[in-house]
């Protein structure tokens, strides 16, 4: 069952995660945080992960520390989740349009954390949302899952939008790197026999 659930709990957030690979792309997701919230939940339906996320964060602070640490705990939870990796397909990407916004994402879920972020956000909040908080949770997420990411824009105006396209490109490229490869189920797929 490739399946984990993360708890964490700091002075500032108080998380409750539960992510499975061989889902439906059901979404439970109640972060404090609503343009976070359609996010993840655009995330599980593009991936077909089955993701349930609960977080009580110090919002009246900002929403910095509620999107970092989810980040942390999605990480956390893929990583958990792939556990030895096993089959996997290991490489995904999907360029993705979203109206005039095109994004390119690729992952590789070598073990290695990188994060290439080539995207211009033109406003800085969408709704009250701190758009600068996008590469803070994909940053958080990479570092935990241990997956190099890649996001390249191309096109893009409407700054919901591309984000919208990072976020389902993300799930989508997912849902291919996390697919176990029938021609190589039970091996490691790396090169060096080891990720």
């Amino acid at each position: 069952m490739r399946q984990a659930t993360i708890k964490r709990s700091t002075k500032e957030t108080q998380i409750q995660l539960s992510l499975n690979l061989d889902g439906t792309g059901k979404a439970e997701i109640d972060t404090g945080v609503g343009f976070l919230n359609h996010m993840l939940e655009l995330l599980a339906f593009h991936s077909g992960f089955d993701l349930a996320v609960s977080c009580k964060g110090d919002t009246w602070v900002d929403d910095h520390h509620s999107v970092e640490d989810i980040g942390i705990a999605l990480g956390q939870a893929l990583s958990e989740a792939l556990g030895d990796k096993k089959g996997i397909v290991r490489y995904g990407n999907f360029l993705l349009p979203m109206d005039e916004a095109l994004v390119l994402c690729a992952i590789d879920l070598s073990g290695r954390d990188t994060l290439g972020y080539q995207v211009t956000l033109p406003a800085q909040k969408v709704g009250t949302f701190d758009t600068e908080l996008v590469k803070e949770f994909m940053l958080s997420f990479v570092r935990n899952a241990k997956a190099c990411l890649h996001f390249q824009m191309m096109a893009g105006e409407n700054t919901h939008h591309i984000i919208e396209a990072m976020f389902k490109g993300l799930g989508r490229a997912l849902k291919q790197a996390v697919a176990i490869d029938p021609a190589r189920a039970g091996e490691t797929p790396s090169s060096k026999g080891i990720l």
